[in-house]
C-alpha cells in the first residue's frame, strides 16, 4: 500500500479523487489514459530537473540544453516548452490541453526510446474540461516522484486505476493486469536473472518491471536481461513502452500494437523466460480455418477456436530456447477437460515440459473471482540426487515428475477484500519448488500444500493436472473432486440468482399493471 498523504489517502486514492471529477467530460476508460500521461509528464520532468541540477554542479552548465548529456544517464531531455513548471504555469489558460499534446509530442521526438510511447493530441481531442483538468494538474503537481526510487509509482498508479476502472466497465475474466505478487511468485520460481524475457501479452509491462526488480533484489544485472514483448490494445501498448522507458528498461514491444496469433511481432524468437498472463478463456480468437497450418502448433493439436487457451501454451512452447522455462497464469479450466485440448495436453505431459501446477486462492485479482493456475515448464528438467550416506544415487525419473501446489489457504488479506502473498509466504512457496527441483532428499510432499506425482501417476489420471487429484486432503472426503464440486455449486448458485432476479421483475411488473410502483 502506497504511504499516505497529509489528508490520510495515499496516492491512487488522491488521484482517483481528482480524476473523477472529470466525469461528464470523459468516458471512465479514457481516465487512467489522462492521469497516466500527466504522471510521465511530472516524472520526466523531475527526472530531468534533477539532472539538470547534477550538471550544473559539476560545471557544465554549457550542456544544459544538450540532450546527448541526459541521454547518457537514461534521463529524457525536455524542451523548455515540455518541462512540468511550464505546464503548471499555465495550467488555467484555455489552451492548456494543446500545450500537454505539444509537449508529450516533443518529448517523444527529442527521445528515440519513446518513438510510439506517448498520446498523440490525445489532451485536445478528448475536449476536457479546463477547470477541472487544471485542478489534476494540481494535485499532480504535490506529487514528489523522486522522493522514494524504490516506489513504482507508475505501475502502481495505473494497476490501481484499471481495477476501478475495469470493476466500473464491467470487464473481467482476463481483462485486467496481474497483481504484484503473483508476479513476484512467478520471478521467484523461474529466476530470470540473464538473457532474454517474453511476455506475448504484456499489458502494461508489469511483468518485465518486476522481473527487472528481482534482478536487482538479488544484486544481479539488468543489462544482462533483453525484453519482448506483444500488446493488442493500442493504448496500453502505449502505457507499457512508457512504463519501460521510465525506468530505464530497453524493450522490443514490435513495431505496433498487434494481435500475439495473427500478427506475431516476433516469429523467430527463443526465449530463455517466458512469463505471462493471457486473457482468460478467450472465445473466436481465430476463424474456423485460418492458423491451422502455423508452425507454433507444429507436433501437437491445432488448438479450439473456442478457446484460446492452448492457443498461448502453444505460443509460448514454441518461442522457448533449448533450456528456457515459462511461467504464466491460466483459468483452471485448462488443468481438465478432453477434444483438442486433452490431447494437447496429453502431448505436454508425454513431452516432459509441464514442471509444476500451482493453483491460486480466490480474490487475488481485482475484477474476477475465477480460480486459476500458475503452469511452470521448463524444457531443460534438471537430473536429481539423493544422498544416502557417502552414495549418490541418481533418480533420473525424477525428470519424468511434476509438483502440483495448492496455495489456496496461503495469502493475507488486502484492500480489505482482496488477497495477496506476503513477501515470506512467496519465498517459501519458492524454497519449496526449489527444493524438490534440486534437492529430492530434502524434499516431501505435504498434505493439502504440495505433492510430486510421478509420469505414471499422471498417465493414470487421464493427463489431468487438477491439483485436487493428486495432493492428499486429510480432512476431506478423497473420492470428492473438491475444484469440480464447488464450480457446479458456483454454476447452481448462479442460476438461483438469474431465477430470483427474473420473479422479481415478474412480481414488479404485475403491481405495476395494477398501477401500483414498488420502489426499491
Amino acid at each position: 500500500m502506497a504511504k499516505k498523504n497529509g489528508n490520510d489517502k495515499n496516492i491512487e486514492e488522491t488521484l482517483w479523487d481528482s480524476a473523477n471529477k472529470l466525469r461528464g467530460s470523459v468516458e471512465p476508460a479514457e481516465y487512467k489514459h489522462v492521469v497516466l500521461g500527466l504522471i510521465f509528464l511530472k516524472f520526466a520532468s523531475d527526472k530531468f530537473e534533477e539532472h539538470r541540477k547534477k550538471l550544473i554542479t559539476e560545471g557544465k552548465e554549457k550542456y544544459i540544453e544538450m540532450p546527448d548529456f541526459y541521454g547518457m544517464a537514461n534521463v529524457f531531455y525536455l524542451d523548455e516548452f515540455s518541462r512540468w513548471s511550464y505546464i503548471i504555469k499555465n495550467s488555467k489558460q484555455n489552451d492548456i490541453a494543446l500545450k500537454i499534446d505539444t509537449a508529450l509530442h516533443n518529448i517523444e521526438k527529442a527521445n528515440k526510446a519513446l518513438k510510439g510511447a506517448l498520446p498523440d493530441n490525445y489532451f485536445s481531442r478528448l475536449g476536457l474540461d479546463i477547470t477541472k483538468l487544471s485542478s489534476l494538474l494540481d494535485t499532480i503537481n504535490d506529487i514528489d516522484t523522486l522522493k522514494d526510487k524504490a516506489q513504482d509509482i507508475v505501475g502502481r498508479v495505473y494497476e490501481y486505476f484499471l481495477s476501478k476502472f475495469a470493476l466500473a466497465e464491467g470487464k473481467g475474466k482476463g481483462e485486467f493486469y496481474t497483481p504484484k505478487s503473483i508476479v513476484n511468485l512467478i520471478a521467484e520460481m523461474i529466476e530470470p536473472y540473464k538473457g532474454i524475457i517474453y511476455d506475448p501479452a504484456c499489458g502494461s509491462g508489469g511483468m518485465f518491471v518486476q522481473s527487472i526488480k528481482f534482478i536487482e533484489n538479488h544484486h544481479g544485472n539488468k543489462k544482462e536481461i533483453s525484453i519482448y514483448g506483444q500488446e493488442y490494445t493500442n493504448t496500453t501498448y502505449k502505457l507499457a513502452k512508457m512504463n519501460l522507458a521510465i525506468r530505464g528498461i530497453s524493450g522490443n514491444l514490435g513495431e505496433k500494437a498487434a494481435d500475439t496469433f495473427g500478427d506475431d511481432q516476433h516469429k523467430d524468437l527463443k526465449a530463455d523466460y517466458i512469463m505471462a498472463n493471457p486473457p482468460f478463456n478467450q472465445k473466436d480468437w481465430r476463424a474456423e480455418n485460418e492458423l491451422k497450418n502455423d508452425p507454433r502448433w507444429r507436433g501437437y493439436e491445432v488448438p479450439p477456436k473456442s478457446n484460446a487457451n492452448y492457443a498461448w501454451i502453444l505460443n509460448m512452447v514454441s518461442k522457448l530456447s533449448e533450456n528456457g522455462v515459462a511461467g504464466f497464469i491460466l483459468a483452471n479450466g485448462a488443468l481438465s477437460g478432453g477434444g483438442e485440448e486433452y490431447k494437447i495436453r496429453r502431448k505436454l505431459v508425454e513431452n516432459n515440459l509441464v514442471e509444476a501446477i500451482l493453483v491460486l486462492p480466490q480474490d487475488m485479482f481485482y475484477t474476477t473471482n475465477i480460480s486459476v493456475t500458475i503452469w511452470i515448464l521448463n524444457k531443460n528438467k534438471k537430473e536429481h540426487s539423493l544422498s544416502i550416506g557417502d552414495e549418490q544415487r541418481h533418480y533420473r525419473n525424477r525428470e519424468k515428475e511434476i509438483l502440483f501446489m495448492d496455495l489456496r489457504q496461503i495469502g493475507e488479506p488486502f484492500e480489505k477484500k482482496f488477497i495477496q502473498f506476503g513477501e515470506q509466504q512467496i519465498k517459501s512457496i519458492g524454497k519449496t519448488y526449489h527444493t524438490w527441483q534440486q534437492e529430492k532428499n530434502n524434499y516431501k510432499d505435504i498434505p493439502e500444500y504440495c505433492y510430486s506425482a510421478s509420469f505414471d501417476e499422471v498417465a493414470k489420471k487421464d493427463f489431468s493436472l487438477v491439483p485436487s487429484k493428486y495432493i492428499e486432503f486429510v480432512n476431506r472426503d478423497e473420492n470428492v473432486d473438491f475444484d469440480e464440486r464447488m464450480q457446479n455449486l458456483q454454476s447452481e448458485f448462479s442460476d438461483l440468482l438469474k431465477a430470483e432476479t427474473a420473479s422479481r421483475n415478474d412480481l414488479l411488473t404485475v403491481f405495476k399493471e395494477l398501477g401500483y410502483e414498488i420502489k426499491l
